[in-house]
Formats: C-alpha cells, structure tokens, sequence
C-alpha cells in the first residue's frame, strides 16, 4: 500500500490541497491539486490529477457546502474514490504565523494549537482560517498526525537588529517585532536556486514574491537576513487589497479626526485599500495591465515604485546584490510587470534581456549584466509536503 501526504492551505472563503504521494528515494510527487472555493457562496470543488486533466469538478449549493470541515470530507471522498489504496499517513498545514515561539515546523498538539490561537491578531485574514483546517481534520480523523508549517519560521534566521521596532524595548519582549512572511515561498526558492542558478545560490539575492500578497525578502548564503513584511502581512509593499508601507500616524489621524472605529480601519488596510484602492478597478493584476484607466496605470506605477524602494533598501541591508529573483503569480505571469521593475534598477547593475523576460527566463538578464535577474516558479505545498515528510519519519 502507497502512502500519501495531505497538503491544505485555508483560506476565508476556500481550501487549497495537494495529494503528494511519498515515494522513495526522496521523491515527492504530487497526485492531484485543487480547491474547494465559494465556501459561503457558490461552493465548487476541482482539480487536476498528475497529467494536468480534470479529474473532478462539482458545484453544491452554499446549504449543502458551507465550511471547512464540510469541504474536507469532500476532499476525503476524492481520496478515496481516486486514489484507493493509498494510506493517508499526515496531513501538512500553511499556518501563516507562528509567532515568537515556532522556528520550525510543528507536530500539532492540543498545547500547540492554544499557542497559535493566540496568534490570531497578528494574521487576522489567515490564521483562524487555518487553524480551522486543522480542527477540522482533528474532528474527523484524530488519529492522523497533523503539521503545522509556518511562514513566518524562514525569517527566525533574522538578527536582532533587523526583528527591532523603535519601541520601547518591552514590547519587543513581548512580541512586538519584525516576523516576515511567504517564509515557505523564500524556503522553497533558496532550496531551488542551487538546482537553477548555482553561480547565485550562495550569494546576496534579493527574492520578490509578487502575488495578491506581496512581500520581498533578502537571503544571503540561503538564509533570510531581512523582509519587507513586518509585524504583519500589512506591511512593505502595495498589495492587492493592501497598502504595505504607510506612516503610522495616518492609522492615528483615521481614528481621532475621520472618526473610524478600530474595525473600519481593519476592514479598509486589509480589503480596500492597494492595487484595488488606486485603480478603483479591482486588485487583479490582469485586469489592471489590460486597462486604458489613468488610476489603473497609476496603481501599476505605485507597485513598481514600491518595489524598487524595496529593492534599493535589502540590497544595502545585503551589503550589495548578486540577482533579483522573481517569484509567484505576478512574479511568474508578468513580463511587463519584471521589465519596469528591471528597468528602474539598472542603477544596480542589472540589464534585461526582453527575449528572455518575455520567455519567463529562467534567465531574464544579459550575459554580460553585473546582477543576474531570475523567474522561479515556487511551490509552498512541496515545501510543506517536504516538512511534513521529514517530521513524520515517512
């Protein structure tokens, strides 16, 4: 009998798995990937098995599939009707913070999970999410071994200087620091460059996850040395829905003089504010590089700017940059997006190769440029599959 590790990233209204199956010799491959979306809403449940074909697609209606837990047993019908006589042997979680306290992966214990509930401030959006998932496999199957892999975990290598807030130094203490994020993305490309781009993997780069969420990071010989993202997934650069960066006396100013409540500002930082708020088009990349709206050119301007501010401030944090590497469904998909970026640093020392950045690379840089420019396609899920793997004994 085959063993098979379950990957599951939950979101607020969806459930992202991934079937890897645990060969030998190291190998993880995956079986089949998908989502159950439209929880709430217009529940839908598909996905594709190894070959890229359809091996499911079905829709419900929101009274027949309303939650998670509802969801993932339509997840274990898929296993058991696609992938009979395959053991289940654990299931690896995304948990988007685990605090002070987790550096490295965990095996989920009931201790555990009162420690992350606590977490739940910082990772409003994520957190109670995925510790859903979680209970949800508790409730049915509590005897299958459950890990938790943590985006923050890949920037703990981070020095103290670089986790400080100019706070008082008690909340440090207590907390309040620098965490970072997409810490399983940045894992995952460190582990990758060796394989990719050897002449960079130990040297000073500079990884640009650019999705819905945004974040960069600066890695020096494989390990994080500085982030964009900070205390939360608020912070750094423009986001989807999000503002990253932002004088904090503008939150002080929305509650005293605009008379916002604490909620309103929540609600607006994390929902209605960047790439969405600028155009006032929406938060979808595609959309807005397709459009003539001068908001909409005014968004993509502010993101890139945005970036290459980042950019300038980690490789200084590097003490100078090897290659910018680009990663995620903006990083991946947008050659337009990866040429302004390029474009704008050239001061750096980097000169695009249009060919190759329209090929997505992997190499989009010149033969002769000073800093090398990258596309890497990254895998959070084989990232997890990989922990949960090695933690389990599997």
């Amino acid at each position: 009998m085959g063993r098979v590790i379950l990957v599951l990233n939950a979101g607020s209204s969806s459930l992202k798995f991934s079937i890897f199956e645990a060969g030998g010799c190291g190998v993880l491959s995956a079986m089949a990937v998908g989502q159950v979306e439209g929880l709430g809403t217009a529940p839908r449940l598909k996905a594709r098995g190894a070959d890229g074909q359809v091996i499911v697609d079905q829709r419900w209606t929101t009274s027949e599939l309303a939650n998670h837990a509802q969801a993932l047993q339509e997840i274990a019908v898929l296993l058991r009707s696609r992938f009979a006589g395959q053991e289940l042997a654990g299931v690896g979680h995304r948990v988007v913070h685990g605090g002070p306290d987790y550096s490295a992966p965990l095996l989920i214990t009931p201790q555990a999970m009162e420690k992350l509930a606590t977490f739940v401030p910082l990772a409003p959006l994520h957190q109670p999410h995925n510790l859903a998932a979680i209970r949800a496999v508790q409730e049915a199957r509590p005897e299958l071994p459950q890990v938790a892999c943590f985006d923050t975990a890949f920037h703990r290598t981070q020095d103290t200087v670089a986790q400080l807030y100019g706070l008082p130094y008690e909340y440090y203490e207590r907390g309040i620091r620098r965490y970072g994020f997409h810490g399983l993305s940045y894992e995952y490309i460190a582990a990758t460059l060796p394989d990719v781009a050897p002449e960079i993997a130990a040297g000073r780069v500079v990884v640009a996850h650019l999705g819905s969420g945004a974040s960069m990071c600066a890695i020096r010989d494989g390990r994080s040395v500085g982030s964009s993202m900070g205390f939360t997934a608020l912070d750094g650069l423009m986001m989807g829905t999000r503002p990253g960066n932002m004088d904090p006396g503008i939150i002080l100013y929305l509650l005293q003089q605009e008379g916002m409540s604490a909620r309103d500002v929540e609600n607006m930082l994390y929902k209605r504010s960047g790439l969405l708020g600028l155009s006032g088009i929406g938060n979808d990349m595609r959309v807005l590089q397709d459009s003539d709206s001068p908001r909409a050119r005014l968004a993509i301007a502010h993101f890139v700017y945005r970036i290459n501010r980042e950019l300038g401030g980690l490789a200084a944090v590097l003490g100078g940059l090897d290659a910018l590497v680009f990663t995620a469904g903006i990083g991946e998909n947008s050659a337009h997006i990866r040429r302004l970026v390029c474009e704008q640093a050239r001061w750096l020392g980097i000169d695009l190769d249009p060919a190759a950045n329209e090929q997505a690379g992997p190499r989009i840089s010149s033969a002769g440029s000073r800093v090398s420019a990258w596309v890497v396609p990254t895998n959070e899920e084989l990232m997890i599959a990989r922990h949960t793997r090695k933690l389990l004994g599997l």
